[in-house]
């Protein structure tokens, strides 16, 4: 029988592919957008991992995703420091959350306070594509856009206090298999992964929209 960390990576395989080839991602990746567009992007992203941080205090006791909770994989103070550099000191008051963004940050703070198993998906699904595929946007937007290497611009996707990502993330994996819940709730926990990729999906889709290249 599948492990649960097996069983919701191929449960969600194919939203991750679909949220991955976006062509929003295909051209921010392809090198066919400005900064602006990877700036806009950062800017989504604030509202994400700040619902997603806010409630971790609190979670951190729950039997559910309290194991989940590791002070190493936080992004929101190096998602701050990108912003101020990629929009300046004043970036706060310029911020704005996109239509699909907003629904994407309800939904995680919504799992946050309400459904820590729901809260798991979500913790998945971003901070190991963090760990995982942002390399790879780290490493596009410093070739493309002359940021120093792991830093101001791209702080977000360094994980300092991850030594080995590979280790970390068989260890991430070890604790979804012992994760304290019945098969039932696991299904839907499964299923609100999906929700995570197809909800990532939206705010792809709405900044490709916004930054047009491939229509």
């Amino acid at each position: 029988m599948d492990s649960f960390s097996t069983l919701i990576r191929t449960a969600s395989h194919e939203q991750h592919v679909v949220a991955e080839t976006s062509s929003f991602m295909s051209d921010l990746l392809g090198g066919r957008l400005g900064v602006a567009a990877y700036a806009r992007y950062t800017e989504q992203l604030w509202f994400v991992y700040e619902a997603m941080e806010a409630g971790a205090d609190r979670l951190a006791a729950d039997p559910v995703a309290g194991p989940f909770i590791r002070p190493e994989l936080l992004r929101l103070a190096a998602l701050e420091r990108d912003l101020a550099h990629l929009r300046g000191a004043g970036w706060r008051a310029g911020l704005s959350a996109l239509p699909a963004t907003r629904a994407y940050a309800d939904r995680v703070r919504e799992c946050a306070e309400c459904w820590p198993g729901g809260y798991v998906a979500h913790h998945y699904t971003r901070y190991l594509g963090d760990l995982s595929g942002g390399q790879i946007i780290r490493d596009k937007a410093e070739r493309t856009w002359g940021f120093t290497r792991k830093g101001d611009g791209v702080r977000f996707y360094v994980f300092e206090g991850v030594s080995n990502p590979a280790a970390f993330k068989r260890g991430y994996r070890e604790l979804l298999d012992a994760i304290r819940v019945d098969d039932l709730e696991k299904q839907r926990v499964i299923a609100e992964c999906k929700e995570a990729f197809a909800l990532n999906t939206a705010v792809f889709r709405a900044l490709g929209e916004e930054f047009p290249l491939s229509a």
